[in-house]
């Protein structure tokens, strides 16, 4: 396992790698593999009915006295109150991360998870919230607690798009997949010839032979991820034998435990779209395949869970890991990435967020709640103020206004009389918490909801509302879908930048590193492409549970088969002079070059776009260093995770004594996915430019793995999860003085991302002779020459 830390951009970094240790894998024993089935089995089907009668049975009751927890406190006696008085957020209601109340609910039910005192309590617990709790809210706390547990380290759950599919998916798809029935399936035509978009023809009839055979002919709005048109399947489920599909299949499907486990499970797949709604139709629809990508979604998702805006630092270790500076960044760097994406597209700078005009990009996420219930839309030109809550608005707003007027200010005095210096640059981790609204902010009664608030208030609800309409800016599951999500980020990234303008620029001499000069760097073709892959959505399967000897049987498995972007391996060769020995950190940043207009950008405006895509660490010989870097060895990021129905089968292999579970087998949830470190680019070359900078180490404040494995753990609070010391972004975290900027140890390079359309074999391929069925070589050709496999 690749250990992942960080963002788009990351400094988060803390591999075997970066210090050149190496640690040999755990394998589970016993009692992690019971508590490990115990996990995956209390999470199947979280909709329906518990059907597992062990867990019936332990799940009688909840310890509510005092007595069976660490720490007992005011959230977990509210929680009992509502308890009694019968005020939770019932079941089969919609569940809002950002709604007041169902946060606070949450977070009360988190903490008698968390605070458990032993397994015993916990797995009770959890056993009654999943037969009684409100869905959305069970899966939260749970989530939130297995990944801060001390005691859990290497136990997972599946990943959040397999719990609730619904979340990642459109409504077509979601009511295929719930009506879904096996013995039906088995009666009706399998594969049924849709000819909505792509007309195919097969032979010659009539008129004279006017046709050729194989003929593929256009006829509505084909887009290259809609690749089931051109095979002649329709959005339907269908059944294979072979393979699921995944960029790291091959270190699995060649191997003989792996093809015994899997032999006895039947796989249905159905092709997913992306939405694209004509009637809600504009320019930001073309990003659909980018702003819905599960990947990039769930980052975001898992950021917010390991540093939840309602846990404290001091409790859960966050502040040892710069917690608010560490949103705030990511906030930034994702940004930079779905900017250099609108450029693949010739679209411009992110527009510019206000409360008091229209929003010109509406969004149809085209997405039901499991519930029934359809997902909010939002038309073209919305007018946010004329629908909304003036004295909601005016809070909001008000805060914005006064985080900007006590950075311009200096300083800031909070309720205990504590002055904060904002001309130091530490103190970017107070603003990191504002702007996150979290409990570690100082003047909390004032600060601490705003950002719940302004959700809130998206999503057009009240505070006292507990019944509320989905809405994708109420979870950080799906918020990242909307266009509207980036125009307010952009906002919140302002006032980050508006912190850095008054800390003092980079002099050279802080810059430069003596006796190291950076030669040269050799950079690889950057080539992306559209591939396929398959989302475990089981959870949504409308079948009756089978049980043997007690044991659950799981012997079906239904997969959205999706195209996503992906890019092929990349490497970069450093030639680094240096005078001396050194021990140094080598970033790797990607930036665009130009505007939408063609316009080269200065480096004073750009370096806010720049995105880091790598940083490692290693020794410096005195003389010549060549030093080579592949894209997959990026530490910050992660391949594909193994499906629910992989670490099922594989738990239950372990737990009968017939495989050995090793703890790192699936890839962390904190990773960024690898295949989106480029932007799409263009076929005929995207130009864009890199950033390499060779700077001194600085070793953290905590030494570096103290704490945890990281062969399965991502060391949340350890202190321990970043590479150095270093600002987040350095040296583009402060504004850039041209003059002084450019030293010895720094390298630009330009460089051009081209695009592949995947498809394009299909528009010339004549006699396609499988066509109705789904063809395999497609995967197996670009998987065979870009992996040589």
């Amino acid at each position: 396992m690749k250990f992942a830390i960080a963002l788009l951009a990351l400094v988060g970094v803390v591999a075997a790698s970066s210090l050149h240790q190496k640690y040999e894998v755990k394998i589970a024993d016993k009692a992690f593999l019971e508590k490990q089935k115990f996990l995956f089995e209390i999470v199947y089907r979280v909709e329906d009915p518990l059907a597992f009668e062990e867990y019936i049975k332990k799940g009688e009751k909840f310890y509510f006295e005092e007595s069976h927890y660490t720490h007992f406190d005011l959230y977990m006696k509210k929680f009992f109150e509502a308890y009694k008085a019968h005020a939770l957020l019932p079941k089969g209601e919609f569940f809002g991360a950002l709604v007041k109340h169902h946060a606070k609910q949450a977070r009360g039910l988190f903490n008698f998870f968390y605070y458990a005192k032993d397994w015993e309590t916990f797995a009770t617990n959890v056993a009654f919230a999943r037969m009684h709790f409100n869905e959305g809210m069970f899966v939260y706390a749970l989530t939130l607690a297995v990944i801060h547990r001390d005691d859990f380290h290497g136990l997972m759950l599946p990943a959040v798009h397999e719990i609730f599919p619904q979340f990642f998916f459109n409504s077509k798809f979601v009511f295929e997949a719930e009506k879904f029935d096996y013995e039906m399936w088995m009666k009706t035509s399998l594969y049924e010839k849709e000819y909505l978009d792509v007309y195919h023809k097969t032979g010659s009839h009539g008129f004279g032979n006017m046709y050729q055979s194989s003929d593929y002919t256009y006829i509505k709005d084909f887009k290259t991820w809609q690749w089931w048109k051109l095979m002649g399947l329709g959005e339907h489920f269908y059944s294979e034998d072979k393979y699921i599909l995944r960029e790291n299949i091959y270190e699995f499907n060649q191997e003989g435990k792996w093809l015994a486990m899997m032999k006895d499970v039947k796989k249905f797949y159905m092709p997913v779209d992306y939405s694209r709604d004509l009637h809600h139709y504009n320019e930001e629809s073309q990003l659909s395949y980018f702003t819905e990508d599960l990947g990039w979604n769930a980052y975001w998702y898992y950021l917010n869970m390991d540093y939840s805006f309602f846990l404290d630092g001091s409790t859960f270790g966050l502040k040892n890991d710069r917690r608010g500076e560490w949103w705030l960044y990511n906030v930034h760097q994702l940004l930079s990435r779905y900017y250099m994406e609108r450029l693949s597209h010739g679209l411009g700078e992110i527009p510019q967020f206000s409360w008091y005009h229209q929003i010109e990009m509406g969004y149809d996420p085209q997405m039901v709640y499991y519930n029934g219930i359809g997902f909010s839309a939002r038309k073209n030109y919305y007018e946010m103020e004329t629908y909304g809550n003036f004295e909601m608005l005016d809070k909001i707003t008000g805060f914005l206004g006064r985080i900007r007027n006590i950075i311009a200010m200096g300083y800031y005095k909070t309720a205990d009389g504590q002055t904060i210096d904002l001309r130091k640059p530490e103190s970017i981790e107070f603003i990191g918490n504002l702007m996150q609204g979290n409990i570690d902010t100082l003047d909390n009664m004032f600060f601490q909801f705003w950002y719940m608030l302004a959700h809130m208030y998206f999503a057009d609800t009240d505070y006292q509302q507990m019944e509320v309409y989905p809405n994708v800016m109420l979870n950080f599951e799906t918020m990242m879908r909307d266009p509207m999500f980036y125009m307010f980020y952009k906002s919140i990234a302002e006032v980050y930048f508006q912190f850095m303008h008054h800390l003092p620029k980079y002099t050279k001499e802080q810059l430069l590193l003596p006796g190291v000069t950076l030669k040269h760097v050799e950079i690889s073709e950057l080539t992306t492409y559209f591939d396929l892959v398959d989302f475990d959505v089981s959870n949504m399967l409308n079948d009756k549970m089978v049980f043997h000897e007690g044991q659950f049987v799981w012997d079906k498995s239904l997969f959205a088969r999706q195209m996503r972007l992906n890019h092929k391996p990349f490497s970069y060769t450093y030639t680094i002079e240096s005078d001396k020995v050194e021990k140094v950190v080598i970033r790797a940043f990607l930036g665009p070059k130009y505007d939408e207009f063609g316009r080269t950008i200065s480096l004073a405006d750009n370096r806010m776009n720049f995105m880091e895509i790598d940083e490692f660490y290693y020794e410096l010989k005195a003389g010549s260093n060549l030093i080579s870097r592949q894209s997959n060895e990026f530490t910050w990021t992660v391949k594909d995770r193994t499906t629910y129905t992989e670490l099922y089968r594989y738990v239950m292999m372990a737990y009968d004594g017939k495989y050995d579970f090793p703890l790192d087998i699936s890839e962390p949830h904190c990773g960024f996915p690898d295949r989106l470190v480029l932007p799409k680019g263009w076929k005929s070359g995207l130009h864009m430019q890199m950033f390499f900078m060779v700077l001194p180490y600085a070793a953290p404040s905590h030494e570096q793995f103290a704490t945890f494995d990281q062969t399965h753990s991502c060391g949340i609070g350890s202190g321990a999860r970043y590479l150095d010391a270093m600002p987040f972004g350095y040296p583009f975290d402060r504004e850039v003085d041209e003059y002084e900027f450019f030293v010895p140890n720094m390298y630009f390079k330009d460089v051009t991302i081209y695009h592949t359309d995947s498809m394009d074999k299909y528009e010339q391929y004549k006699g396609y002779s499988d066509y109705g069925h789904f063809d395999y070589a497609f995967f197996n050709d670009y998987y065979t020459k870009y992996f040589k496999l």
